[in-house]
């Protein structure tokens, strides 16, 4: 695993409640020590609302709006409890929430690679800001379906906002991500490659994601498909900022070359050689001659020549 920590400066601001809720949400469902809090709370809401127990997009709603404060004082409790009933810091600070005021930004090492915002990408010359995420999600094929498939999914995104969320005793790096539409803007040419529309956004809902669970992407123009761009990604390797300059560390990508090596072919100065051994010729006119192919096709005398070198070199 490789360093994560802030490449540049921060701004500090009070950001949406919504939004806010939306991140924390996002970090709690990931985070181990919560799931069993989860299970408990769904088992809790499909009990209360029998009628809407087969309905598994409803009660998932129900559970992202309820979740936050229901463990917040779930966790309360159990602090008044006899010994705390085993809670630990980390999860007293996480029920807790983090802080409104909210760290952000521009450049960030995320497990040793560099990740920009879109802002930052749009004042320089190289690209950092594309991101890749393979969830295990909720696939809902339209607003009316109700019973929708859990399953892998890959999801394609530009990054534009990077939060540290702030719980007081630790603080947890978010990217807030404008995520391509997979139904809209996301094909696959006769090629294979993957092409996404960077204008058809979608899951406004659902916009954060751990800055540890990404990969870094890139997006570049395709010129036969109008409005798309192709997905490249490459192995990430690590970045190193020992003199905490920005300008350093930014990855590029490097076509590999079609030829693997210089065929074997005469240099200049074997041809300056060779001409030195037969500088002099005479024709049957008395008149010098000078062998070098390149002379003699200037005069329009390039089979004469080919023939007194092919001489010279033999008779050497």
């Amino acid at each position: 695993m490789g360093v994560s920590k802030p490449l540049s400066g921060c701004t500090v601001s009070l950001v949406d409640r919504d939004l806010l809720n939306q991140a924390h949400l996002y970090v709690l469902e990931n985070t181990e020590e919560v799931l069993p809090y989860i299970e408990e709370r769904m088992i809790h809401v499909k009990t209360t609302y029998p009628k809407f127990r087969k309905r598994t997009k409803w009660l998932q709603d129900k559970h992202n709006s309820t979740f936050i404060q229901w463990l917040h004082f779930k966790v309360q409790s159990e602090l008044n409890g006899e010994e705390h009933n085993g809670i630990s810091e980390n999860l007293r600070w996480l029920a807790a929430g983090p802080s409104m005021a909210v760290p952000s930004y521009r450049i960030y090492l995320i497990n040793g690679v560099k990740f920009n915002t879109k802002a930052q990408d749009d004042v320089r010359t190289v690209q950092n800001s594309g991101v890749y995420l393979l969830a295990h999600t909720m696939q809902v094929a339209s607003a009316k379906d109700k019973n929708p498939i859990v399953s892998n999914m890959s999801f394609y995104g530009v990054n534009q906002e990077i939060w540290d969320l702030d719980y007081q005793k630790f603080r947890i790096p978010v990217l807030r991500c404008d995520w391509i539409d997979n139904t809209l803007g996301l094909v696959v040419d006769e090629l294979g490659f993957t092409l996404v529309d960077l204008s058809k956004i979608r899951h406004r809902n659902d916009q954060f994601v751990l800055a540890s669970q990404v990969k870094q992407v890139f997006y570049v123009d395709d010129p036969m498909h109008r409005g798309y761009s192709v997905v490249l990604s490459m192995s990430n390797r690590e970045y190193n900022d020992v003199i905490g300059d920005d300008v350093l560390g930014d990855t590029r990508i490097e076509c590999e070359q079609f030829t693997r090596g210089i065929p074997n072919v005469d240099t200049f100065d074997d041809l300056v050689d060779l001409a030195s051994k037969c500088t002099k010729y005479v024709r049957k006119s008395g008149a010098e001659v000078d062998p070098s192919p390149a002379c003699c096709a200037v005069r329009g005398e390039e089979s004469e020549c080919e023939m007194r070198v092919q001489a010279c070199v033999e008779g050497d």
